[in-house]
């Protein structure tokens, strides 16, 4: 939970993920700044400080210029208008509705940037912890109308995310708290539970994952209802002087998602994490838990 002491930045997220789509798109067709500045009559500071993320006014004319320029297909065009078209501000609420395409996860690509994840979950298992058919279960009901070939895809985005918690070279240190309702609220039924339960007891053994559960008897540590969150860190340059990129809260709701990175709101839900911690099982006991609700779920199917 490091990250306190980092102040604001003078970038947003919709701009600096505009000026990284720029930038990976222009470098994919071998120009420089020189270059690709020169053919929408820019100037090189002007172009760099869009692709930083660092320009507060930007013209949607400019960024379809960039776009046609670089070649950019109809898809990531509209990424790219979506993102410019959002204003420059720290908060961002990001509408599954809304005119950045909903299969546009701009979540995904900070999930696995992030040194860092730290995760509450009161009801549902996390992205990063689901079995494949606790993923496919899940998806069938918020998915109704996908074909089985779209539902499989979706699932096989699932199953590739998790490869940050596992690959060889510093994997994604993960620090999570799951309410003991995500464990008793059966998806799909008690085998397919069953097997999710383990499979988080046995991810919880590695290293870089720490699971607590929150049981039934902490009550409502926070006073108040919270919703699902993810903090997450991505930690300075090699140097160890440059923030890659400051320190983002994601809360995920059923018609969008929230991206908060004010200090002040990043430290509001570092304080209900230590809260949340504070009430929850350590890790022994939590994985213990985990265990004995797969087992008796094996029974009860049996």
């Amino acid at each position: 939970m490091a990250g306190d002491e980092l102040e604001d930045t003078g970038t947003t997220l919709p701009r600096r993920q505009l000026g990284r789509l720029l930038r990976d798109a222009r470098t994919a067709t071998g120009m420089s700044l020189d270059e690709a500045a020169a053919l929408v009559q820019w100037s090189r500071p002007t172009l760099s400080r869009l692709e930083r993320g660092e320009t507060e006014k930007v013209r949607i004319s400019d960024v379809l210029s960039l776009c046609e320029v670089y070649g950019l297909p109809e898809e990531r065009t509209a990424i790219a208008r979506g993102l410019a078209e959002q204003a420059p501000v720290k908060s961002w609420w990001h509408a599954y509705t809304d005119l950045i395409p909903a299969w546009a996860n701009l979540y995904v690509g900070l999930e696995s940037g992030a040194k860092g994840l730290t995760i509450f979950q009161p009801l549902i298992v996390p992205g990063l912890f689901q079995t494949a058919d606790y993923a496919r279960a899940v998806d069938r009901l918020y998915f109704p109308d996908d074909t089985d070939d779209e539902i499989e895809r979706r699932v096989q985005v699932r199953v590739q995310r998790q490869h940050i918690l596992t690959r060889s070279r510093e994997p994604t240190a993960v620090s999570a708290i799951l309410h003991e309702n995500v464990l008793r609220t059966v998806v799909g039924n008690q085998a397919l539970m069953s097997a999710q339960a383990r499979h988080i007891a046995d991810i919880s053994t590695r290293d870089n994952i720490e699971i607590r559960v929150m049981p039934f008897r902490a009550g409502i540590p926070l006073g108040a209802a919270s919703p699902p969150f993810t903090i997450m860190d991505f930690g300075r340059d090699a140097r160890g002087k440059q923030v890659v990129e400051p320190p983002q809260v994601y809360c995920e709701g059923y018609a969008g998602s929230a991206y908060l990175e004010r200090r002040a709101d990043v430290l509001t839900f570092r304080k209900a994490f230590r809260k949340l911690h504070q009430a929850s099982m350590d890790p022994r006991p939590s994985r213990d838990m985990l265990r004995e609700i797969a087992a008796r779920r094996h029974d009860n199917e049996r």
